[in-house]
C-alpha cells in the first residue's frame, strides 16, 4: 500500500499483482491520476524506482521494489496564475473571442509534466476575466493544440462565447485546415480517412487506430509533391472530427506518417526535424456571439517555411 513520506511525495512497494506492469501505470494506480498524467510525471523524473530516478514509462516493475513519487504541491485554489513572461500571439480579440497564433512548443495548459509557462498562464495576464470562464485549470479553452503543433487556436473570452463554441465544435460547425508534410507520395489529388482514434492497447501513452477508439474523420488534398531530399507530399488537412493527435494518427495510419514526428514513425534523419510538420493554419466559422462570418489565417512559421524552402 503506499504511503505518504512528506508533502506531495508517495512511496509505495510493488505488490505481486503489479509485477512486470509498466512503470507508467503503476504510478497511475498508486497516485490516482490518470495514465497520461502517470506518463508525464515518470518522463519528467518525478518517479524514482529503488532510490533512483527512472524516466522510461515503460520500465517493467519488479515484485518488492519501492517506487517513490514526487507529486506536485496542490494549489489553494483551482486556479491557474497569470503569468506576463508568456508571449501570446493574437490574431483576434473581442470581448467575447480571442484567436490565437499558437507557437509551436508551448504547452496549451497546466498538466502533470508542466505547471507553469503554458499559454493558459500567458492568456490570464492578458484577459484576466478567463478565470472565470470555463474550467478552473484551463480557462478559456475549448479546443486545443498538441506542444509541437503550431497554428491557430480559439479561446472563449466569455461564459456564453464558451458554451456556444463548445456546442459549435461538438456539431462540426467550424472549420479547421491543418498545413501538413508527410513522407512518401500521395497519389490520390484528394481523400479521406474516416477510422477511430483512442488510446493504443500496447502503448498508453500514444494514440492508435483502433475499433475502441472514437469515430475521427481527416480529409485531404494534396497541394505539392517533391521528390528531393525524398518522396515528399504537402497536403492540406481538414478535421471533421477532433480527436487527440487526429491527423498524425491517421495519416501514420495510412503509410504516410508526418515529417518530424517522432512519436508516430515520421522522425528520420533524411529531413530532420525537431516537432511535427503540421501547422493550424485556418479558421471559419460564425462567431459564437453575433453570428458574423469569421475567417482567420495563418502564414507558416519560420521553421516550417524553411523546411519547405529546401525541397523540390
Amino acid at each position: 500500500m503506499p504511503r505518504q513520506t512528506g508533502t506531495g511525495s508517495v512511496s509505495a512497494a510493488v505488490p505481486a499483482a503489479l509485477a512486470g506492469e509498466r512503470l507508467d501505470r503503476v504510478v497511475a494506480m498508486v497516485t490516482g491520476v490518470s495514465r497520461s498524467e502517470a506518463a508525464e510525471l515518470v518522463s519528467g523524473g518525478a518517479v524514482e524506482v529503488d532510490g533512483r530516478p527512472v524516466t522510461t514509462r515503460s520500465h517493467r516493475m519488479a515484485e518488492g521494489a519501492v517506487i517513490g513519487i514526487d507529486l506536485p504541491a496542490p494549489r489553494a485554489d483551482a486556479g491557474v496564475a497569470a503569468d506576463p513572461d508568456v508571449v501570446v500571439p493574437v490574431v483576434y480579440e473581442d470581448p467575447d473571442l480571442v484567436v490565437v497564433d499558437k507557437p509551436a512548443g508551448l504547452v496549451v495548459h497546466p498538466g502533470a509534466g508542466q505547471q507553469a509557462g503554458t499559454l493558459v498562464h500567458g492568456l490570464l495576464a492578458r484577459y484576466p476575466e478567463l478565470a472565470e470562464v470555463g474550467q478552473p485549470d484551463r480557462p478559456g479553452i475549448v479546443h486545443r493544440l498538441d506542444k509541437g503543433t503550431s497554428g491557430l487556436m480559439l479561446v472563449a473570452r466569455s461564459p456564453r462565447a464558451y458554451d456556444a463554441l463548445v456546442a459549435m465544435l461538438a456539431a462540426r460547425e467550424i472549420s479547421r485546415r491543418y498545413w501538413a508534410l508527410v513522407w512518401g507520395r500521395v497519389e490520390a489529388s484528394s481523400g479521406e480517412v474516416d477510422a477511430p482514434v483512442g488510446r493504443s492497447l500496447r502503448q498508453r501513452t500514444r494514440m492508435a487506430v483502433t475499433m475502441r477508439g472514437r469515430p475521427a474523420l481527416t480529409r485531404y488534398e494534396v497541394r505539392q509533391h517533391y521528390t528531393r531530399p525524398a518522396a515528399l507530399t504537402e497536403l492540406a488537412c481538414t478535421l471533421a472530427t477532433g480527436r487527440t493527435h487526429q491527423i498524425r494518427v491517421h495519416m501514420a495510419s495510412i503509410g504516410h506518417p508526418v515529417v518530424g514526428d517522432a512519436r508516430y514513425g515520421g522522425s528520420r534523419s533524411t529531413l530532420p526535424l525537431a516537432r511535427p510538420a503540421l501547422h493550424a493554419g485556418h479558421l471559419a466559422l460564425a462567431h459564437p456571439v453575433t453570428g458574423e462570418p469569421l475567417s482567420f489565417d495563418a502564414p507558416l512559421p519560420a521553421d516550417l517555411a524553411r523546411l519547405r524552402d529546401q525541397l523540390l
